[in-house]
């Protein structure tokens, strides 16, 4: 599919989703069936690797930042396994523990993180998630980290439905103060048990998902990081490596992968990220069309897409840009929160 016709699918899906449609699909019926069968036939073939258990990572990370009287900056993770950091042994490794001590080496200032994600979790559990951050009685975050998508694939929630309720997320967040970052649905046709031509499918599917997640994060002020790519060649190449031991979630390399890739939106939203703003052409960034640039960063690891101009003559624009990556530092072990 072009980037002009997913562009066109996400437009669609999108605008269902602010509307009240339902009837825009990914794929035909039958294809998301097949998909779908051989997703769970994977899944079962795999198992569940580490049981199902997830490293509890919650606390203060960065105590050689800490500023008597200066609060530590607040991130919090949302989503479903891949932010809950399901498959790996220790917290450390887990994407939430990451990008806090790669945020705390950014901004010089420790960084208390709290992880509401679900294991299983697909769109719809949000709503649940967000009541949980916006009803503590700490003070609301600086900044929060969707990661969201796969189960909403495997399980055939309509994507209008998804995106929806994503937004949904996003408005309320936005709403509350906290600046939000999401990365989209990752690509399923790199799970290794599925063959062609149905991983061909999974991942149309997969993209065209992210991309109008894409469209209705942006249009209500957060900004997203594509992941497509970095459950694609990456861990294609590399399945060993970068998937863990069940083949299905990322191993800790393919953690500290993804929350390299996301790590300098994160920063960006905060204003702490050490680049220009501005597009950079040579590294083919630009204004687009919010459809385009969200079919573009389907199509491309990393790729962040955040509002730019608020209308055009062809709708909302966006700036899609392509940051530089930084290693993320290994995580020390937290301390737990006050």
């Amino acid at each position: 599919m072009t980037s002009m016709s997913r562009a066109r699918v996400a437009r669609r899906i999108a605008a269902g989703a602010a509307y009240g449609g339902g009837g825009a699909g990914l794929v035909g019926a039958a294809v998301v069936g097949l998909v779908l069968a051989e997703l769970r036939l994977a899944r079962r073939h795999v198992g569940n690797g580490g049981g199902g258990r997830v490293p509890a990572a919650d606390g203060v990370y960065g105590h050689a930042y800490d500023i008597p009287g200066e609060p530590p900056l607040r991130l919090t993770l949302l989503g479903d396994s891949t932010a809950a950091g399901q498959g790996v042994h220790r917290a450390g490794q887990t994407p939430g523990a990451l990008l806090a001590s790669g945020l705390a080496a950014v901004a010089e200032r420790p960084v208390e993180l709290r992880n509401v994600a679900s294991p299983g979790a697909r769109s719809d559990d949000l709503d649940r998630q967000v009541a949980l951050v916006l009803s503590s009685p700490t003070p609301v975050p600086d900044i929060c980290v969707i990661m969201i998508g796969a189960n909403d694939v495997t399980h055939r929630m309509p994507p209008t439905r998804s995106v929806r309720h994503l937004a949904a997320a996003v408005r309320r967040l936005r709403t509350a103060g906290a600046e939000v970052v999401v990365g989209t649905c990752p690509d399923l046709g790199t799970i290794e048990p599925v063959q062609q031509p149905l991983r061909w499918l999974a991942r149309r599917a997969s993209r065209q998902l992210a991309a109008a997640q894409t469209i209705g994060v942006v249009e209500q002020g957060g900004r997203t990081v594509s992941l497509g790519d970095l459950l694609g060649p990456e861990f294609e190449a590399n399945p060993r490596e970068l998937f863990g031991p069940d083949n299905y979630h990322p191993s800790a390399e393919g953690y500290a992968t993804a929350a390299m890739a996301v790590l300098p939106t994160v920063c960006a939203a905060l204003g702490l990220w050490p680049e220009e703003e501005r597009p950079d052409v040579s590294r083919r960034e630009g204004f687009l069309p919010v459809a385009r640039a969200a079919a573009e960063a389907a199509s491309e690891a990393g790729t962040e897409v955040t509002a730019a101009m608020p209308t055009g003559p062809r709708g909302p624009w966006a700036l899609l840009k392509r940051r530089r990556r930084r290693r993320v530092p290994e995580a020390e072990p937290a301390t737990p929160s006050p």
